[in-house]
């Protein structure tokens, strides 16, 4: 399993660090290049919902709503499954999550990373 899960923005510098580095955003970061943007996986179906995604809108004042109903979506089989499977993919290594919100306190990447963390111990 991985010995450390880290979140970082998406248009940070990669860092010998970083391990496996996923990006968890369903749409692809603006700005950047697919050709240059280092990255090890695109992990669309980790990432919020569409809906919820739109619903959210990155406002804190609902942050609330948007935690609770991301963790309901990461409790389904196929994706607890998926989790699993991720935290195996990085094994040994450190693992760090990819994100291109602004808000680096509400995100998806923090909701991701506190169950993969749960998922670990």
């Amino acid at each position: 399993m991985a010995n450390t899960i880290h979140i970082k923005r998406a248009y940070e510098a990669p860092d010998d660090t970083d391990g496996l580095r996923v990006l968890v955003d369903r749409l692809w970061p603006r700005g950047l290049s697919k050709a240059t943007f280092r990255y090890d996986l695109w992990c669309k179906d980790l990432a919020p919902s569409t809906a919820l995604r739109t619903w959210f809108g990155h406002k804190p004042q609902r942050w609330d709503g948007f935690r609770q109903d991301y963790l309901k979506e990461l409790q389904t089989p196929e994706v607890q499954q998926r989790l699993k499977m991720l935290l195996d993919q990085a094994g040994d290594r450190s693992l760090t999550l990819l994100y291109a919100a602004r808000d680096t306190e509400h995100n998806q990447a923090v909701v991701l990373a506190d169950v993969l963390r749960t998922l670990q111990a």
